[in-house]
């Protein structure tokens, strides 16, 4: 009964987070290579100010028209994997009561094949205060440098490239009543090296989160491409999510998150990631950005 105490208390006094591990300057988990990112840092903090060790519990997001990350986040906590998914896009769509009442966890670090093969009754998700902003931005390829971006109407006469069926897609392929949609070249998401063709100088400009720009100049230091410091007008917080039934622990991060946003140390988590970081803005939870874009 001793033990079993003790090991109770230890297991008590651990602040489990579930990262992607590819989602670089986010956080990167490589085998052989020490842990990395902005959400890395910001998940010691924030075990640090709980007074609790920290376990990463990493996992890999598919990306595929039947992946969903909500229903993912979902399964990986109600599973017990987590207490919190960190770098979570605060959405309307995201946070909603899920309309299955199980789902396959994505592939996690430790998984055995059974654990690839069942599925999990979900709870409700709870989301945090936000911490990070992501918007999409324009990025400019080397021959479209000094074109000067105030809005997407200043791409017209770009060679403008885009993955298909993407919200970047929708956005472009509609604007001003399809004015651009001849200067387009579309390609496949996760086949074609979008920002490569672009460096190449084979594209003129892109519309894309500002994360994957960030990633890209990070590993590519000698990249001719640039970002245009546009900055779409639809975006969304990112921030923690976790079950409606641990809602001590989200008041906990809460205040956490909001000491360390107001004594700067975010911002400078995201500095050394080598993340273009800005703070969180209204709406805190995005509404549902496809009607948004179809109502423009």
């Amino acid at each position: 009964m001793a033990f079993a105490a003790t090991t109770a208390a230890r297991a008590e006094n651990v602040l489990n987070i579930c990262l992607d591990g590819d989602l670089p300057p986010f956080s990167v988990h490589h085998r052989g290579a020490p842990d990395r990112g902005f959400d890395v840092a910001l998940a010691e903090a924030i075990a640090e100010r709980l007074g609790r060790s920290l376990k990463i519990q990493w996992f890999e997001s598919k990306l595929d028209e039947d992946s969903s990350p909500a229903l993912e986040a979902n399964a990986l906590l109600s599973d017990g994997r987590c207490s919190l998914v960190g770098g979570y896009a605060l959405t309307k769509d995201s946070l909603v009561v899920p309309g299955v009442k199980t789902a396959k966890p994505p592939d996690f670090e430790g998984a055995t094949r059974d654990d690839r093969r069942r599925r999990v009754p979900l709870g409700v998700l709870t989301p945090s205060q936000a911490y990070i902003y992501s918007p999409l931005t324009i990025a400019l390829g080397p021959k479209a440098r000094d074109r000067h971006i105030t809005g997407v109407g200043d791409l017209a006469g770009l060679r403008i490239g885009i993955e298909s069926g993407t919200l970047a897609d929708a956005i472009l392929m509609r604007f001003d009543n399809g004015r651009l949609i001849d200067n387009i070249t579309h390609l496949v998401p996760g086949r074609d090296d979008l920002l490569g063709t672009l460096d190449r100088g084979d594209l003129d400009a892109t519309l894309l989160d500002l994360r994957r720009l960030d990633a890209y100049r990070a590993t590519h230091p000698d990249a001719k491409l640039i970002g245009s410091g546009y900055f779409y007008p639809i975006g969304a917080n990112r921030g923690y999510v976790s079950l409606a039934s641990d809602p001590d622990l989200l008041v906990a991060v809460n205040k956490a998150l909001t000491d360390l946003q107001a004594a700067g140390t975010i911002a400078q988590f995201g500095q050394a990631a080598g993340l273009t970081y800005l703070p969180p803005r209204e709406p805190a939870i995005l509404g549902d950005v496809w009607q948004q874009v179809l109502q423009k």
